[in-house]
């Protein structure tokens, strides 16, 4: 959740994962829930963005646009991301302030994934933010794998390099021995598969500070499937930031953060109600937003007439810890009395806010200072234990568990 104005230099958002994680509206879930996000029950959207989030196969001299029907458009960045290199789409808001449209010659690449950060002020001079993902043709008979972290990037020691593939995999050792991942200083990392379309890696234990990551992929003309052959072949580097892990302990209504094993703050928090609880378990945050819309339909949270419980749509200071919807992010609407009192979110971990997103409040303090990569560990909620393959939750499994999902390891 973002503040356009104070960060304008940052971008409207920091995504990471490949696999599918954000979508038309974000949502606090209960931990019980466990619903995938998506546009259902979302004609009022504010921001329209073409193509439909996402929209695969989108052809690259397709439709993309973004448009209001009341206010102006503030801000629209349309990134080509999981690559070798990030490239920005060039584009134009109209002069009305009602739509944008990329740059005359501008075109999409081939098997390529995108994201669309949208930023709006309405006549009242409310923001509203969107954020969609979209992914290019892939040519036929070909697969690519997206994947986090980005080439270049800082993360957090708890990152796990994560791949989504475009079409499902039945050759998945071949396809694991084609990714080779390397470390300095070395260690040991494994793979796992999580079905047929995604493959993850991690170590044994959490990187350690200043580790420099090498990923190789090798994928070109390896064979994923019956006549369905890979086509990257790149080199991609990440390297390993300072330590922050942060636990939350949700009876207590506290998060403590530790950096490089030193407790540096202890910050009172909201978490999950008792009808909507929040995961207990290590999660990873994956995105960070200055804003971002929060409606209760994508997650399942709906009243009577099909609407959500809710609909924040300048919800500041996020980070999202999973797929289906848990962020810890910042809470301008609720009584300052809660925090470090009571649970009253719908699943997310709420900090003390104001709206805008304030750089001098407990959510802004501890935005400024995440990176993705970094982990928030979850404990004493009355909720089960996320699942590994929510988002980033693949340090909830033992490291004898997550070695058995390797494909190579069972083909011997």
């Amino acid at each position: 959740m973002r503040n356009v104005l104070k960060r304008a230099g940052r971008a409207a958002a920091v995504a990471l994962t490949g696999v599918v994680l954000a979508a038309g509206a974000a949502g606090c879930t209960g931990g019980g829930l466990g619903l995938p996000f998506g546009d259902k029950g979302q004609d009022d959207e504010t921001i329209r963005v073409t193509p439909d989030d996402r929209a695969k196969d989108v052809a690259p001299d397709g439709r993309l646009e973004v448009t209001v029907e009341d206010g102006r458009l503030e801000r629209v960045v349309v990134t080509r991301v999981e690559d070798a290199q990030r490239a920005v789409v060039p584009g134009t808001i109209a002069r009305d302030g009602r739509s944008w449209r990329p740059s005359d010659g501008a075109r999409l690449s081939l098997a390529a994934k995108y994201t669309v950060d949208a930023v709006a002020l309405d006549g009242d001079g409310r923001r509203a933010a969107r954020h969609t993902t979209f992914t290019t043709a892939v040519p036929e008979r070909r697969f690519i794998g997206y994947f986090s972290p980005e080439h270049r990037s800082t993360v957090g020691t708890g990152m796990i390099v994560s791949f989504g593939f475009s079409r499902p995999i039945s050759d998945r050792a071949a396809v694991e021995r084609a990714i080779r991942i390397t470390s300095d200083p070395p260690v040991e990392v494994a793979g796992h598969w999580f079905g047929r379309e995604r493959l993850d890696f991690r170590p044994s234990a959490y990187w350690e500070p200043g580790t420099r990551v090498t990923l190789d992929l090798r994928l070109r003309d390896v064979q994923g499937a019956p006549g369905v052959y890979g086509i990257q072949d790149r080199t991609v580097t990440f390297t390993v930031g300072r330590s922050q892990v942060s636990r939350v302990d949700a009876e207590k209504h506290f998060m403590e953060v530790r950096r490089d094993g030193d407790l540096v703050s202890t910050v009172p928090i909201t978490a999950g109600a008792p009808k909507s609880t929040t995961y207990n378990g290590k999660m990873v945050v994956t995105e960070l937003y200055d804003v971002t819309r929060m409606n209760g339909a994508t997650v399942g949270f709906t009243k009577e007439d099909g609407k959500g419980e809710y609909d924040i749509k300048d919800v500041p200071h996020a980070m999202r810890l999973t797929d289906s919807g848990t962020f810890l992010h910042g809470n301008y609407w609720a009584a300052e009395s809660v925090f470090g009192k009571e649970n009253v979110s719908h699943g997310c971990v709420g900090l003390r806010d104001v709206k805008g997103g304030g750089a001098d409040t407990p959510a802004g303090w501890f935005f400024d200072r995440t990176l993705v990569g970094d982990v928030v560990e979850v404990v004493n909620s009355p909720d089960r234990q996320v699942a590994p393959d929510n988002g980033l939750g693949g340090w909830n499994m033992s490291w004898t568990r997550w070695k058995a999902g390797s494909a190579v390891r069972a083909a011997g």
